[in-house]
């Protein structure tokens, strides 16, 4: 049996409201997905980008506490962290267009 998002370590209500609206419902399926894919799809919906967000949800899935994060561990976070902001903000398309285009229309452009 699954529960909310905020069943894993170091999430609480307002993860559950943010990976809502990320598509992500349950617990189990943020585990499914994993923390870089998961983390995708919140700045896909229009997450502003959190480090430390990112970095609680990485300790949570391994069901450690969010500042158990330190050194060289921490730097190569901060790295998978950057790469997926990277590839976020170098998607051409808004959540609008994605999802229009997700359903088959395209806006015309304003003159």
């Amino acid at each position: 049996m699954t529960g909310p998002v905020s069943a894993i370590r170091n999430l609480g209500p307002a993860s559950d409201a943010a990976f809502a609206r990320a598509g992500i419902a349950t617990a189990d399926e943020l585990r499914a997905l994993g923390a870089d894919d998961a983390y995708a799809r919140l700045l896909e919906s229009g997450a502003n980008p959190h480090f430390i967000a990112y970095y609680a949800l990485v300790m949570g899935l391994q069901g450690r506490p969010w500042n158990d994060c330190r050194g060289a561990e921490k730097t190569a976070l901060r790295a998978r962290f950057d790469a997926l902001c990277k590839r976020a903000t170098a998607a051409p398309a808004t959540v609008l267009e994605r999802e229009l285009d997700r359903l088959g229309v395209r806006a015309l452009p304003t003159r």
